[in-house]
Order: structure tokens, then sequence, then C-alpha cells
């Protein structure tokens, strides 16, 4: 159900079974997928591409233009999967020619209120990020990561699968996978266990994932020493594929 007092514009496109609530505005070049709810006082600007059977709370903004001073007009692009939660003032901004053109958030995400995820950035799947925390521009979130409230990540970082930030944190350097982080500035306390725990790893793959974390982050060996040593256990434990192709792919910087 569309409400009377909901603007839309006609060039969007929205799927037969949309709930738009009152005084919401739907802009041009908008399409929204099957199964979504938008509240009231939802802004959605385009071009604004949203899947299925997400909800998106009251006074979110989505798909604005992006704060950044080299914009200048042209028609970037913000893509939406599928699943996702969009909680009350969430900001979500389209991304720029020099970052690529899009911003993109995947599937089954929990984005809670007055969360900003600025221009350019890429945020995989099944993530959290709490309340109030901010993404700058050009900042790469994996999959399985929760960011604790107030958490602040500035521009170019790379978050891995499966990292945890505690409330508060301050991120400026990439947090590889598996990584609790905390403080401000953040530092590494240690591996998120309870999140691989809830992720059905076992106890062995912990173990090796602890033990990979030592390497990097304990043993006092530079950073080459230690990719070295983590090659060497990379075909026999799969579950540390990410973490090594993280380390060696990285740019900028791990968190330390």
């Amino acid at each position: 159900m569309i409400h009377s007092t909901a603007i839309i514009d006609p060039t969007a496109v929205i799927a037969a079974d949309v709930s738009i609530g009152p005084y919401s505005i739907i802009g041009a070049d908008v399409e929204i997928g099957l199964g979504c709810e938008i509240a009231s006082h939802v802004v959605i600007n385009g071009p604004t591409k949203i899947g299925r059977n997400n909800k998106i709370y009251q006074f979110a903004s989505v798909g604005e233009d992006p704060q950044d001073k080299k914009y200048e007009g042209e028609p970037t692009v913000l893509e939406i999967g599928d699943n996702n939660l969009i909680r009350e003032n969430v900001t979500i901004n389209r991304g720029t020619v020099q970052g690529g053109g899009i911003t993109k958030l995947g599937n089954n995400n929990w984005i809670m209120a007055y969360v900003h995820i600025a221009h350019d950035c890429i945020v995989g799947n099944d993530n959290i990020i709490a309340n109030n925390a901010t993404l700058a521009g050009h900042v790469f979130i994996d999959d399985y990561v929760i960011l604790g409230g107030f958490t602040l990540v500035s521009q170019f970082n790379r978050l891995g699968s499966y990292s945890f930030s505690a409330m508060g944190s301050v991120i400026s350097r990439n947090v590889p996978p598996y990584v609790l982080v905390s403080g401000h500035m953040a530092k590494p306390v240690g591996v998120n266990v309870e999140g691989l725990r809830r992720h059905h790893f076992t106890d062995l793959q912990i173990k090796n994932i602890r033990q990979a974390y030592k390497l990097v982050y304990r043993s006092g060996l530079r950073m080459e020493e230690a990719q070295q040593k983590l090659d060497q256990f990379e075909q026999q434990h799969s579950e540390l594929d990410c973490y090594i192709d993280f380390l060696k792919n990285q740019q900028g910087g791990i968190i330390r």
C-alpha cells in the first residue's frame, strides 16, 4: 500500500506489493523490489536500486548526493541487495565518479539507527552496524562483521570478515578477518572467538585462527616473516585462506 501523502516520481519503478508510508518521498530513477516496506518520512533519491524484502524505517535518507566536494552532479549509483533492515535516521549516500561511481550494500545486513554509510562504501552480507557508527568514504566491509555503537572508520579502509569492533572504536587502518579491535585509536585485542562460535567454527578452526593471529600480533616477527610462516598453513587450513589473502592484498597497512 502506498499512502496518499507519499510523493512518488513518475520515473520510479515500484514493485506491486511495496508498502510506502505517509509523507515519504521517492525520487527519480529509484527502483524498489518486491516485499519492501518503506516507513513514513523516508527520502529515497536516485539513481538507486533496492532489492527485495528490505525494511527502511522512518526518517532514513537513502541515495542522497555524496558528501564530497569533487561531486558535480554526476549520475552515480546506490545499490542495495535483499533482506536488509535499515533503521531510523540512517543515511546512505551514492558513489562518486572518482570512487567507481557506486555505493553498495549487500544482503541480510542490520543497519541500526543513525548509522552513516558514505559515498563509495562497499558493504557485504550479514553485517551488523550498531547505532551511530560512521563509515567514511571508500570503506570496504566484508561479511559477518560487527561494528559496535559509535564506531568510526576512516576512509579507504577495509574490515575483513568476522572482525568485530567494540563500542566507540576509532579505526584508522585495515582490520584483518577474525580480529577484535577496541579503543581510540583502535588496537587489536584478540580474536573474535564468540562470533566464530556463533557461526559454527570448530574448536580446531578457532585454534588455528588464534595461532595465525599470534604470528602477526604476538610473535615479534616482521610482517614479511609472519606471512612466510602463514603460507605454510594455507593449504592445510582453509579457514586461514581469507586471513592470509587479506594480509597479502591490503593496502595502507593493518591495525597494529
